[in-house]
């Protein structure tokens, strides 16, 4: 099991783009005061472990409801998850600030969502819950999940000092550029994954 929790972990720690999400949060925070920043930082956290959960328990109701298969929603969802990978590699982070006066208003809206769970980690969190079966996946894979989310939601609490860490806003734009390469490749075995079990 604790193979299974790793390989959880490590998948959405990356499907969640951290780096991104922190390059997206210090720019949408660089006039506020710590304070401020640590309570978004707080309540982006619990956003996104709520939305999470919510796909993780009730997404396989869905395939169920509109009759789609698993395999399907493997390559759709993988496909999603690529465009995001090129997206993040390719993408400029724009360095202005969107939110000088009031930053908790935007952290449900965009900065959990769909920022940090977009259409690929949904996708992604789906097929997830579908494939786990047993009372002991469910609950190893939700406290994997849950712990890929509070990293995340420490990197964001702690996120004025991993930005003087990594050299600035130019380290965090690279690293970001990084989890963008390892999102490709998860996708990819995602894709490949969907399509080997269609044709068998």
């Amino acid at each position: 099991m604790w193979a299974f929790f790793i390989s959880v972990y490590i998948k959405f720690f990356f499907i969640m783009t951290p780096f991104f999400v922190v390059t997206v949060f210090l720019s949408m925070t660089k006039n506020v005061h710590i304070k401020d920043k640590q309570h978004a930082a707080i309540k982006v956290t619990l956003a996104i472990a709520l939305t999470c959960l919510i796909v993780l328990y009730f997404g396989k109701y869905i395939f169920e409801i509109f009759g789609i298969t698993l395999d399907a929603f493997r390559i759709g969802a993988g496909t999603l998850l690529f465009l995001s990978a090129i997206d993040l590699v390719r993408k400029d982070v724009d360095s202005e600030v969107t939110c000088k006066t009031d930053i908790l208003k935007q952290t449900v809206v965009p900065l959990a969502i769909p920022i940090t769970v977009g259409p690929g980690t949904i996708g992604a969190l789906m097929v997830m819950g579908a494939e786990m079966k047993s009372v002991a996946t469910i609950t190893v894979g939700s406290l994997a999940l849950l712990s890929a989310v509070l990293s995340v939601g420490i990197m964001l609490y702690l996120s004025s000092a991993i930005q003087k860490l990594v050299g600035g806003q130019t380290g965090l734009i690279v690293m970001s550029k990084v989890t963008g390469l390892v999102l490709s490749a998860l996708s990819a075995q995602i894709i490949f994954t969907g399509i080997k079990s269609f044709l068998n």
